[in-house]
């Protein structure tokens, strides 16, 4: 279980590794996260796993997440709570005064229907001393007075006055309100308006000839009284779900339960998946772990995800068992040994397999469920292809390429992730002891080296991605002959040398020297292989001739038969460059291009590293991973094929990530089947009217209710109204005018070119996302985080 998934980086040949740094001295403490950036080891760790977490729908920051109302309640419906509370508070009272000073008859017809007439006196109705009536009267009263108020408030909406208007300004004013009330109940207590103390005093035991004793036990049940008043009014006050409903109604991200809070049934921190299976001793060893703040995120997921690998493949669970009870927290551990990564710049959630990108802004523009709460990605929207667009330092790099590639560099530590990033050398895409491979291509000390043929043995294929690399770009081009050209120079030499061409001496075939073609040709001579001869004799045909892409494959192919990349891209066997088939382990790397110094030859190994992705990604035998690969510089990447090789991405269980400063870096075919190939689609702040213009039309358009308020002056034929409207266009120097509202539904933009362009605030994006189950979030404004 400790080896799953093994992979060893390749060193490039010719250069000897430098030696390893001294052993460091074993950590005191388990791994634990940046502050602020995710959950590690510690108290808050059991908690953090206890936190509901709710996939309410793609893109949504599933920690904590508590739904809000789809519609906002308008300003009007305020005011006419206000005033219909307050119009019901006076009517209450005006039959409350009514009813008390008997201006109200028969209110009391009830009460002595059903008790004893030897209760009430015979003219004047009032109770008998010493007779039930003493009691059973102020008592009628009271629940009279109960029911006014609970008639009276159902119809003026209090409770729906106080969740909404009180609550949400917080617990200074819902204590202030509570508190003013309960003085009010207080004095009409003491003045006997409410009858409470009518109804206590009948039932004390008062002895007679003591009017001493009496007067105390008296004061004693008033006292009573008030304590049990002021406590009922408490309860309101200081009751916790307060607090929650006045986050969900300001639209803020909830807050997160206490460690007082109730616990749900099944403690995730306990492990119950293990307990039910048997694992009753696995269970508590994790669960002591958890307990003693030795677990961190990445490891509570690590051994999940090798949980899930048991309950598919039985065989394994005695493996399993004993590095558990061997190990703890540190099972199952990454081939690279890392429980953590060395710095965390972004907020993370490995349970939801999300990271926190930003939050999205309390705007008109945003639909009112959506506002306040967090926007996460995860796989379950990479899978869709993410691109981005942004001018420099709009913060596509620091704001969305590195939380992503450091979420799944996360998962990888996990077990259910492989990540590759693509970069410009001194681009901020974390350190590098947070990757296990760092290719830095033309960099002499790089101890990595990348492989120009993917891994691949198909000699047709290895062409078809190199062709795709070398002149998909180049105006004219033919891709398909470009392939078979390589295809027949790189399968003979492979027949006769075991191997493919080395840049030169693909330079040399391509360029037609003799010496070379010759010297291949007696190989494969020697080698009996006639098919191959046959190939190469078909390429010999074709030099010199109208329409050859040998040429320009040639002078393609010279760019990277530089001294800067001398030793690199090697094929003799004497290294292991990296290649795209380690996809099926959890790999992360991190692809440095020589982006200052050869521009063309970085474009060329991005377009080269996003065509084998494609490929390799959709030939992987096991998918329980998943793959991604973030380009921080997609610009002249993208070709045909690739567009359509993004689009079957999301059934393999894969995705990329495209980062443009503008679409004019896409050729201009390819803009809209772009737009359409990825399922999530982003915005920065500065983008261009007319990069804006693509970004509407791929958002679409909306139905929406519009008003227009048609002012109509009002001309008057009566000489008083003449007068009055005379009077009144003086005074505020406005003719008299009526409003006519019309309401309609209209077709509109999501988002125009021009908002997109002017009206989104800096470190700010406009985001649209697809899930790969197919489900949409319309586009959002979001203001990204580390921004203010």
């Amino acid at each position: 279980m400790d080896s799953e998934g093994t992979y060893d980086g390749a060193t490039r040949a010719g250069h000897v590794p430098p030696p390893p740094p001294p052993t460091p001295p074993k950590p005191r403490h388990a791994p634990t996260a940046a502050p602020g950036s995710g959950y590690g080891a510690g108290e808050g760790f059991a908690d953090w796993l206890r936190t509901p977490r709710s996939p309410a729908g793609p893109g949504i920051w599933a920690f904590g997440y508590v739904p809000r109302a789809d519609k906002e309640p308008d300003a009007g419906s305020d005011r006419s709570l206000i005033s219909g509370a307050v119009i019901s508070a006076l009517a209450c009272v005006l039959v409350w005064s009514l009813m008390r000073n008997s201006y109200i008859p028969y209110w009391t017809v009830p009460l002595k229907l059903f008790t004893p007439d030897g209760w009430w006196a015979p003219f004047t109705g009032a109770p008998v001393k010493g007779t039930g009536g003493e009691v059973a009267q102020p008592l009628y009263e009271l629940l009279f007075d109960a029911a006014l108020l609970y008639g009276f408030g159902r119809l003026g909406a209090w409770a729906t006055v106080w969740r909404r208007l009180i609550v949400p300004r917080g617990r200074m004013v819902q204590a202030g309100v509570t508190a003013v009330a309960c003085l009010i109940t207080l004095w009409l207590v003491s003045q006997l308006s409410l009858p409470v103390r009518l109804v206590v005093y009948p039932l004390l035991p008062l002895t007679p000839g003591d009017p001493e004793g009496n007067t105390a036990t008296m004061a004693q049940a008033d006292t009573v009284v008030t304590v049990l008043i002021v406590l009922a009014f408490l309860w309101p006050a200081l009751r916790r779900p307060a607090v929650k409903g006045a986050a969900a109604a300001r639209g803020g991200l909830p807050a997160t339960p206490g460690p007082g809070g109730p616990e749900p049934v099944a403690d995730p921190a306990s492990w119950p998946e293990l307990r039910d299976a048997g694992l009753g001793e696995v269970a508590e060893r994790l669960g002591g772990e958890v307990r003693g703040g030795r677990m961190n995120d990445v490891d509570y997921a690590r051994i999940r995800r090798a949980w899930e690998g048991v309950r598919a493949d039985p065989t394994r669970l005695r493996a399993f068992a004993d590095a558990v009870r061997d190990k703890g927290a540190a099972a199952c551990v990454h081939p690279s040994g890392d429980r953590d990564l060395p710095v965390r710049a972004a907020r993370h959630d490995l349970l939801a397999r999300q990271v926190l990108l930003g939050t999205v802004e309390d705007q008109e523009r945003n639909p009112y469920a959506r506002r306040g709460t967090g926007v996460g990605l995860g796989p379950d929207v990479l899978g869709t292809s993410l691109l981005a667009v942004g001018p420099s330092g709009s913060g596509k790099t620091a704001r969305l390429v590195r939380p992503v590639v450091e979420s799944l560099a996360l998962q990888a530590l996990a077990g259910q992730a492989a990540v590759i990033a693509v970069g410009a050398a001194g681009s901020r895409l974390g350190p590098d002891a947070a990757y296990d491979i760092v290719v830095r291509v033309g960099d002499p000390d790089s101890v990595h080296d990348l492989d120009l043929y993917g891994g691949t043995g198909d000699c047709d294929e290895a062409a078809a991605l190199l062709a795709e690399a070398l002149v998909a770009d180049v105006p004219g081009a033919d891709v398909r002959r470009a392939a078979t050209a390589l295809a027949q120079l790189l399968g003979p030499f492979r027949a006769a040398h075991g191997r493919f061409p080395a840049v030169p001496e693909l330079r040399e075939l391509l360029d037609g020297v003799p010496t070379a073609v010759t010297s291949l040709r007696q190989a494969l001579e020697g080698a009996g292989q006639q098919a191959m001869l046959r190939e190469l004799d078909a390429r010999e045909r074709q030099y010199g001739a109208h329409g050859d892409p040998g040429p320009a494959l040639a002078d393609r192919i010279a760019l990277l038969d530089r001294p800067a990349f001398a030793g690199f891209f090697d094929t003799t066997g004497r290294g292991r460059p990296f290649s795209l088939r380690a996809l099926e382990h959890p790999v992360r790397v991190r692809v440095d291009l020589p982006e200052r110094g050869h521009a063309d030859a970085s474009r060329m190994l991005a377009r080269l590293l996003l065509a084998q992705f494609n490929a390799s990604a959709a030939a992987r035998a096991d998918r329980s991973l998943f793959a991604f690969l973030a380009l921080d510089d997609a610009s002249h990447t993208l070709t045909p094929e690739t567009v359509r090789g993004i689009q079957r991405l999301r059934s393999a269980n894969a995705g990329v990530l495209l980062s443009l400063r503008s679409l004019d870096d896409v050729p201009e075919a390819l803009r809209t089947p772009l737009l359409g190939a990825v399922g999530c689609r982003m915005a920065f702040s500065g983008v261009t009217t007319w990069d804006g213009q693509r970004f509407a039309e791929a958002w679409g358009t909306e139905w929406v209710e519009t008003r227009d308020v048609t002012h109509r002056t009002v001309f008057a034929d009566q000489p008083l109204t003449r007068a009055i409207h005379a009077f009144r266009k003086m005074v505020t120097g406005k003719a008299v005018t009526t409003d006519a509202v019309t309401v309609r539904q209209v077709e509109r933009e999501r988002w125009s070119a021009s908002e997109l362009a002017h009206a989104v605030p800096p470190g700010c994006a406009v985001l649209s996302l697809t899930s790969v189950r197919g489900e949409r979030a319309a586009p959002l404004l979001l203001r990204l985080a580390g921004t203010s």
